[in-house]
């Protein structure tokens, strides 16, 4: 016999579920620390960071791109970070005419170099796509960051640094790494601005 549906149970579960995930991010702060010099390391020698991901993750990588690229908490220069997510005609034609496990690897070959670094978004740790960019930006001499889930799949084995949101849901591990995106804004913003002030004056109206 299926039990009634009970509505409220939905939002109770997930909450305590989030906040379970995020709880044990607690563990991982040095990790992201590492992960937040490289970032800066690279905006104050000029260099970039890249971002891929499919489906939410793709979504991820241009909200975080655009952060970094826009503001996120402070006035500032523009940081150059850019998602490898949102060109659809470049996407469908590589996807096209080499395969879709290309599509950001493709663009790695034309837009990154050496200092760069490249964050790849997989919630399972398993999309193709992403393991090839990763594994031509670190060819290149990029750092390589991967975004993933519990197992860490692939990905994790790739990259030079792997955040491994502890969840195999989904959805939590989407919530585990658009929190650590934000906080990892935070700190580089900081961090990039306190290393170099003339980049937080320098401001195109």
């Amino acid at each position: 016999m299926s039990h009634a549906f009970d509505p409220t149970s939905v939002f109770g579960q997930a909450i305590e579920e989030h906040l379970a995930v995020i709880d044990l991010l607690r563990d991982q702060q040095s990790l992201l620390q590492g992960i937040g010099e490289e970032m800066t390391r690279a905006i104050v020698a000029g260099k970039k960071i890249l971002w891929c991901g499919n489906g939410g993750s793709a979504a991820d990588s241009q909200h975080l791109a655009a952060e970094l690229m826009g503001r996120f908490r402070r006035e500032r220069c523009a940081f150059p970070s850019i998602a490898l997510t949102t060109d659809t005609s470049i996407l469908t034609a590589v996807g096209n005419d080499y395969g879709y496990e290309r599509i950001f690897q493709r663009q790695v070959e034309a837009l990154c170099t050496k200092g760069d670094v490249l964050v790849g978004i997989s919630t399972s740790g398993s999309s193709k796509n992403v393991c090839a960019a990763l594994q031509t930006a670190r060819r290149i001499g990029a750092f390589t960051v991967a975004f993933t889930g519990q197992g860490g799949g692939e990905i994790a084995a790739i990259a030079d640094v792997a955040l491994r949101i502890p969840s195999k849901v989904t959805a939590r591990v989407q919530e585990g790494h658009m929190l650590c995106g934000h906080m990892l804004c935070d700190w580089v913003e900081q961090s990039v601005c306190e290393q170099q002030p003339e980049l937080a004056k320098r401001i195109v109206r």
